[in-house]
């Protein structure tokens, strides 16, 4: 059998009876720039697509010195608001001839660690991280030498990296107000993970509506400690089944813990809002299909995507140290069924 062999630029240049140059120049959507004809161009491209031509991709980042490649770290693959925002960085990525590598860290540090080794020995463009949020001193050497990074959701207040999250104190104090606005002043928060600025930025917005109305910030009334469902599940457990605090409403921090507390609830055949009210930060399509449909916070999941891949190539054109700036994108309440007066 006949070993497979990949057509070169040299051999399309020599049976063309042209530079090697001027072959490359075309296939790189540059002849315009270089004054070759168009009926040059044509006989190339006719080439190149007859014999199943494949550009070298190493050799071409060897030469520009960019792989088009950009490493993209997210914490859960599985949660809708993540696969979302990938989708919409990689269609964004892609519209600028850009490839992404996808990691899920599983909200491990330690697989975050390891990923952003792997990305950096693979001479990625540029980094775009949904860091896990506790930890951020592996982060601060990546900008001190010189790699673009975005963080995304996630970010820390000290680390000087740009970044793109939701108004996520601005989305909880909505979405509490509301729940004030009903007459509920018992209302219980489930929180994300303690010491990510997502879920420090929603308890910090859920403290101050209750605090401008009046209401006492009482500690026993927050439970959870991450963003699953199954830490919602047992959050509500602890929050129902306390003899010092009955909450007449609750106030999820995501879309994962708000499944997990909708199972406590069903166990407990506790109708949602007869029973207790509910608000959720972060809307899904299931939202609107329950048998009660959900009050939540919608996040502009396709901004947060479209402003990471902007100011990544801002750094990737104007370097690393022009580009710092903090984007919040406002989120909006979407008002379904799941609140009822107090």
């Amino acid at each position: 059998m006949k070993r497979y062999e990949q057509t070169t630029l040299k051999q399309i240049a020599a049976d063309l009876k042209l530079s090697v140059s001027t072959v490359s120049r075309v296939l790189a959507g540059k002849g315009d720039r270089y004054r070759i004809s168009a009926q040059t161009a044509d006989r190339v491209k006719a080439e190149a697509k007859r014999t199943g031509f494949v550009p070298n991709q190493i050799a071409s980042a060897l030469r520009l010195k960019r792989t088009h490649t950009i490493g993209l770290i997210i914490p859960d693959i599985s949660n809708p608001f993540f696969a979302a925002v990938a989708r919409q960085i990689e269609m964004e990525a892609a519209r600028r001839g850009y490839f992404i590598i996808l990691c899920d860290s599983r909200d491990s540090t330690g697989a975050e660690v390891e990923y952003l080794k792997l990305l950096q020995s693979r001479s990625v463009d540029g980094l775009i991280i949904s860091p896990v949020g506790r930890i951020g001193a592996h982060l601060r050497g990546l900008r001190g030498n010189g790699v673009p990074v975005v963080l995304i959701d996630r970010y820390f207040p000290d680390l000087e990296a740009p970044y793109v999250t939701s108004d996520n104190y601005g989305g909880a104090y909505e979405a509490v107000t509301h729940l004030i606005e009903y007459g509920h002043t018992q209302i219980a928060c489930v929180r994300g993970i303690a010491g990510s600025s997502t879920a420090d930025d929603r308890l910090a917005g859920y403290r101050a509506a209750l605090g401008a109305a009046g209401i006492d910030y009482d500690p026993q009334m927050v439970a959870g400690d991450d963003f699953s469902e199954s830490s919602g599940y047992a959050a509500a457990q602890v929050l129902l089944k306390s003899k010092s605090v009955k909450p007449s409403a609750i106030f999820s921090q995501g879309n994962l813990i708000t499944f997990g507390v909708l199972r406590v609830l069903d166990e407990k055949n506790l109708a949602v809002p007869v029973d207790i009210s509910l608000v959720s930060f972060d809307d899904h399509y299931y939202a609107s299909f329950l048998a009660t449909p959900l009050t939540t916070v919608a996040q502009d999941k396709e901004s947060i995507g479209r402003d990471a891949v902007k100011l990544l190539f801002r750094q990737l054109d104007q370097g690393v140290d022009k580009i710092t700036e903090g984007i919040h994108v406002p989120t909006f309440l979407i008002k379904r069924k799941s609140v009822a007066y107090c």
